[in-house]
């Protein structure tokens, strides 16, 4: 049983002075604000993955490979699926196949954990921010247009904020903004 949902994935890549870094992966919904999974791979664990998948990269290439073969599920998604499979315990996997014509080949797969309930805290709380943040900006574009209208065609204005009143200010615009052109 499974759904087709949007998720959006996150790369980060870390470097530390004298180490190779780490690759993390994090996966969130807009639909579901509360989906959370991340992971992360350091250098030093990269070895074991790379000998049970038998990949033929190495660990600075990761981050590549991931991110194109997430672009082939998102650009060919009737060759190339990403399935996430989560269990209760809070654990996940991401495979990536390829379908053939006869066959399902799995390319990569990669294991996932259920962010903390602090982690998914903070990342609503960001998410929240950033939107109020854009709707601020919005707010303030409006109100700049309004004034340039307000000076420019001050008729234009009055008629906009008065097909605002009604119960259907879309319907008003598109009558008012039809009827000019």
């Amino acid at each position: 049983m499974g759904t087709l949902e949007a998720v959006k994935v996150s790369i980060y890549l870390s470097t530390q002075s004298g180490s190779e870094g780490t690759v993390k992966v994090t996966l969130t919904s807009e639909s579901d604000i509360f989906f959370n999974y991340s992971t992360s791979i350091s250098a030093s664990a990269f070895p074991s993955i790379q000998a049970e998948q038998k990949l033929m990269v190495d660990f600075s290439e990761y981050a590549n490979v991931l991110i194109k073969t997430l672009t082939q599920a998102i650009q060919q998604p009737q060759s190339y699926l990403a399935v996430f499979i989560m269990n209760r315990a809070g654990h996940a996997r991401l495979d990536f196949i390829q379908s053939l014509e006869y066959k399902f080949v799995e390319l990569l797969s990669v294991d996932f954990t259920r962010a903390t309930d602090e982690q998914v805290r903070q990342s609503i709380q960001w998410r929240y921010n950033l939107l109020k943040a854009q709707v601020g900006g919005m707010q303030a574009h409006l109100q700049e247009v309004n004034n340039l209208v307000k000076v420019k065609n001050p008729s234009l204005l009055l008629q906009l904020q008065g097909g605002s009143a009604s119960s259907s200010p879309q319907r008003s615009m598109g009558a008012t903004g039809a009827s000019h052109y």
